[in-house]
């Protein structure tokens, strides 16, 4: 039988058949000789055993793609969702994201939760600073369940990783997605603004046939890895139009005094916040190489 593993937890990995059923599954040795471990998102062939509900995983199909944080497998698209307001949103973080994203050649949706408690004015500023780099934007409210309709149909027929900070409505998002997923909600703290996390490990749910969806643990801090200093300007999309204006190639965008890119963001073309969120992991990168 052939299914996707959507939870591990302890050596145990919980396989879904396509249909109602779930499977609790050891992994065969032989992935150990291998050296390749199983993530969420395999697409695997499995023996059921005698035992209802219980099996063995004997082989782990080609996958599309597979992501370190968080870490999964086979993700046909990426939901990144952010607060427009408490907590107020971590640009920094949200790149970093949208790098990784991609990096890995992942479509990516960008989500602002909470419109009700924002003005319009925000709304159009997170619109314009994302629109113009070439990304999808929605805005939501979960809570009230604008906009989840929508959503939804985004997700049909595909693998979707969700991911953002905690108290975002991630997981509000998700009960409202799929109810039985009966995910864990937080409450934000009053008195610093951030959320308290909620999501404690990585794992699919099961939304219609084809259809999955993850919420992800860990999204705090996200460090870049495995991408050259040289390289980060191609991860972000706005910047292309440009760098015919540069007198140099291979321009990185930073010290060079005739740069198409830095004339943009003079100008206003490009984004002074996405500029300043490039060089800050430009310089990270550069640091990293150092050590």
């Amino acid at each position: 039988m052939t299914g996707k593993i959507i939870k591990g937890i302890a050596g145990f990995y919980y396989v879904h058949d396509g249909e109602e059923t779930v499977y609790e599954c050891k992994a065969k040795g032989i992935f150990r000789n291998r050296k390749v471990k199983p993530l969420v998102g395999d697409n695997v062939e499995f023996e059921p055993l005698a035992e209802r509900g219980k099996g063995n995983i004997t082989d782990i199909l080609p996958r599309k793609n597979a992501l370190v944080r968080p870490a999964v497998s086979n993700v046909d698209q990426a939901v990144v969702l952010f607060a427009l307001t408490e907590p107020e949103p971590n640009l920094n973080l949200l790149d970093r994201f949208l790098v990784m994203m991609q990096r890995q050649e992942i479509p990516v949706l960008l989500c602002f939760n909470k419109v009700d408690l924002a003005e319009q004015a925000l709304q159009e500023h997170y619109r314009s600073l994302y629109a113009s780099a070439g990304y999808e934007l929605m805005f939501l409210c979960a809570k009230e369940g604008q906009g989840m309709e929508t959503l939804r149909e985004r997700l049909l027929g595909k693998t979707t990783v969700l991911a953002g900070p905690s108290g975002v409505g991630k997981s509000t998002m998700t009960n409202c997605i799929q109810p039985k997923a009966q995910m864990e909600t937080g409450s934000v703290s009053e008195k610093i603004k951030r959320g308290r996390h909620t999501t404690r490990h990585s794992e699919l749910f099961y939304v219609e046939k084809d259809t999955y969806m993850m919420d992800t643990p860990g999204f705090s801090s996200m460090y870049l890895e495995d991408i050259e200093p040289e390289e980060l300007h191609y991860y972000f999309p706005e910047f292309a139009t440009f760098e015919g204006g540069c007198k140099f190639q291979g321009c990185v965008h930073i010290g060079e005094k005739v740069c198409g890119v830095k004339t943009a963001v003079r100008e206003g073309n490009i984004h002074e916040s996405r500029y300043k969120n490039y060089t800050l992991l430009y310089q990270e990168l550069k640091e990293k190489r150092r050590f």
